[in-house]
């Protein structure tokens, strides 16, 4: 088994890919999930110059996709592809996320 941090992430599906291991690795709800989201956005921001618009993820949806992404990583590719956002450096949409985090 690859090492997590040595799993590529020069697109969009291998860095889901990568976020659903560190998921599957760190499964605690509490406190954990608000820092893999802010991982996440970190790695799509330098990679893709890309970051989830968290505003606009619904919160069910996202956790139904989490839960069975250890199976199938699809559900969870496509709700976060639809709410990806080049602006990257709007400081609204990284602390809009921030603060939505600890509502998912």
């Amino acid at each position: 088994m690859v090492k997590i941090e040595q799993m590529p992430e020069s697109n969009f599906e291998e860095i889901i890919a990568k976020y659903i291991e560190m998921n599957i690795a760190h499964p605690f709800i509490e406190g954990n999930g608000r820092t893999m989201r802010i991982w996440l956005d970190m790695i799509l921001k330098t990679r893709l110059k890309k970051l989830v618009n968290w505003q606009f993820v619904d919160k069910s949806l996202y956790l139904q996709a989490m839960e069975r992404s250890p199976i199938n990583g699809l559900e969870l590719r496509t709700l976060l592809s639809q709410n990806l956002t080049d602006e990257i450096n709007n400081r609204e949409v990284i602390f809009k996320g921030i603060e939505q985090s600890y509502l998912l």
